[in-house]
């Protein structure tokens, strides 16, 4: 008899998921009343078991059976394949699901599994918005709760997500919340282009690495300050020949005074002339 085959039986018999040291108490009970092979796995470690556990999973996998083992927050459980739900819901019922929770509630519900723990003041900080009413709505759905007090004026509680947190979200352990280089490898999506009235055979558009992303804008910056230094240097040259046609201007101003100048001398000298001459004749 194999360890797999015996905690296979208990998780099947058991109405609740079991950690790897609920497993461990269990044979350690059954070797103590001492009923056929339970002597010999009394003193099993938690690590074999869960190594027992995992190599379980794998072969009920390998199978394609319609239920499979899993570890959710830490206990594992048999669960019912997804396709099988409308059978399984005929026969249990339909349990009435709290309401989803908002976007306000995921966005500080993310920081705080990120951050613990934190206070409501860093989450106030990084959010831009009070979340007094989110984190009421937090504790209440028994996702985040109170784990302390922060070493600053006022001791201030911090707050860290729940076991309910990880059940919530399918999550063996915090260790399996995707990290920063895998937040930024989401594909980013592209608007969709503006609907026109050319052919309908247009491909559909396809997704940005944020990479990319950083590219485009980068080149549109490049663009506009390339577009900028023309109208400068447009503008410049504007400026420049505006001053030629001043000076221009003023050229011509001067040789029509001088014209002017001359003009009047000549009709000076003209009518001195003629006095001089009807002076003598008298």
């Amino acid at each position: 008899m194999e360890l797999k085959d015996i905690l296979e039986a208990i998780l099947f018999s058991s109405q609740k998921p079991l950690s790897a040291k609920e497993l461990q108490d269990i044979l350690k009970q059954a070797g103590e009343a001492g009923e056929g092979e339970s002597k010999e796995f009394a003193k099993i470690k938690a690590a074999a078991i869960t190594k027992a556990l995992e190599t379980l999973a794998e072969e009920v996998d390998e199978l394609n059976r319609s239920h499979r083992l899993v570890c959710v927050a830490g206990s594992w459980q048999f669960v019912t394949q997804t396709e099988y739900a409308p059978w399984v819901r005929a026969l249990v019922g339909v349990k009435n699901r709290p309401t989803r929770l908002s976007k306000p509630a995921l966005e500080t519900l993310a920081i705080i599994a990120y951050r613990q723990p934190i206070t409501r003041a860093q989450m106030e900080e990084i959010r831009g918005v009070s979340v007094d009413g989110v984190i009421g709505t937090l504790v209440e759905r028994e996702l985040a709760e109170v784990i302390g007090r922060a070493d600053g004026p006022g001791r201030p509680q911090t707050y860290g997500t729940t076991q309910m947190f990880l059940e919530y979200f399918g999550l063996r352990g915090l260790e399996e919340l995707p990290d920063a280089e895998e937040l930024r490898q989401v594909p980013v999506t592209r608007p969709e282009a503006p609907v026109t009235t050319g052919d309908d055979d247009d491909e559909t558009p396809d997704q940005m690495s944020l990479e990319e992303v950083t590219e485009a804008k980068d080149n549109d910056a490049g663009k506009l300050a390339e577009t900028a230094a023309e109208q400068a240097e447009k503008a410049e040259q504007a400026g420049e020949a505006v001053e030629d046609d001043e000076e221009e201007e003023d050229y011509d101003d001067d040789e029509f005074e001088d014209d002017d100048d001359d003009d009047d001398e000549e009709f000076d000298g003209g009518e001195d002339e003629a006095v001089e001459e009807a002076s003598q004749t008298s």
